[in-house]
């Protein structure tokens, strides 16, 4: 949840009583410390920090996606070219020092793990290590490799799905099918991700295996969230029921709400480059068109169930759902 999630939203949640977790992927070292401490100041519990562990293109020709582009340069007035900004980057050993330092409680990854010597340090620091998994053969892989706990993202999930092992992204199961098959498989805590928003979700991943659920898109709501305008009243609208995979704003398969260039140039390109470079042609664009008040050049991620959440603090928001699930299994206080 890079940009919408951050220390106040992640502070909320654990004190509704969850994990906290910060997005880091976007973040350089000394950013990610500042916002880990900042979040231990605010509020007790345990803390989880995410990390991305893609490979990094090398030099992609470009030239294909930003003529692809040009009417929308052309309509804004902007020069068709690249702002890297700040990309997506991998998990490295720079970033490593700084959890050694910070030590938390819990450690998770998305699109595999880092290289067993990264790997090694991280739990030489005291923490769990989680990861993503979208297929039973990622789960396997995952436990071979001894993490603690596995996330099962489902095909509803927002934002990037975190395949892989590769295959056909077609093929990717739906949670309520997948987490099961995951949990008899692999014998480790799992956790349910995708298209989770209210108690009933929370009680139906428990009741199907699931040791805990990672929730996301339903926190976009909160006003802690740090979602722009635009993409807050969409969640609140019906635009919310109509979610896609796209590969448009990084070139990696990302699920999000229906924007104006999917509308335009359809949600997949091939003409896209490779992850996460996609993001570098599109900034003139985002940029001139904020200015504009306009939407569309900056991803709006979202789950399936993004029309479920409900504009609550995280806190409240946090003890609400894990009040109804609760109920909903039986348990009372």
């Amino acid at each position: 949840m890079a940009g919408p999630g951050g220390v106040e939203l992640a502070a909320g949640a654990l004190e509704g009583g969850a994990v906290g977790s910060l997005p880091c992927a976007m973040l350089a070292p000394g950013e990610m410390m500042a916002q880990a401490a900042d979040l231990r100041a605010r509020a007790a519990g345990p803390v989880n920090l995410n990390f991305f562990c893609h490979t990094m293109p090398g030099g992609a020709d470009d030239r294909a996606w930003r003529g692809l582009l040009a009417p929308f340069y052309e309509r804004y007035g902007v020069e068709a070219k690249v702002d890297p900004g700040p990309l997506r980057r991998p998990f490295d050993s720079a970033m490593c020092a700084a959890v050694e330092t910070f030590r938390p409680e819990l450690v998770s990854f998305h699109f595999g793990l880092p290289e067993d010597a990264l790997l090694d340090r991280v739990r030489n620091a005291g923490a769990k290590v989680i990861a993503n998994a979208t297929t039973i053969d990622e789960a396997r892989w995952l436990a071979e490799r001894g993490v603690d706990g596995i996330i099962v993202q489902g095909w509803e999930a927002g934002g990037h799905s975190g395949r892989f092992l590769g295959g056909r992204p077609e093929a990717q199961m739906g949670l309520f099918a997948l987490l099961p098959q995951v949990a008899d498989a692999v014998g480790l805590p799992v956790i349910a991700a995708g298209g989770i928003a209210d108690g009933r979700g929370i009680a139906a991943a428990l009741m199907l295996g699931a040791a805990a659920v990672q929730i996301g898109t339903a926190y976009l709501h909160c006003p802690e969230s740090g979602v722009a305008p635009a993409h807050r009243a969409a969640l609140a609208s019906a635009a919310a029921e109509r979610s896609v995979f796209t590969n448009l704003f990084t070139g990696g398969l990302a699920r999000g709400l229906w924007t104006e260039p999917m509308e335009t140039l359809g949600p997949v390109r091939p003409e896209a480059p490779p992850y996460p470079l996609a993001t570098a042609a599109l900034a003139p664009l985002a940029r001139a068109a904020a200015d504009r008040d306009e939407a569309g050049f900056r991803p709006m991620w979202a789950g399936q169930a993004a029309r479920l959440g409900l504009p609550l603090p995280a806190r409240a928001l946090t003890e609400r759902l894990a009040a109804e699930a609760l109920a909903r299994i039986g348990v009372r206080d």
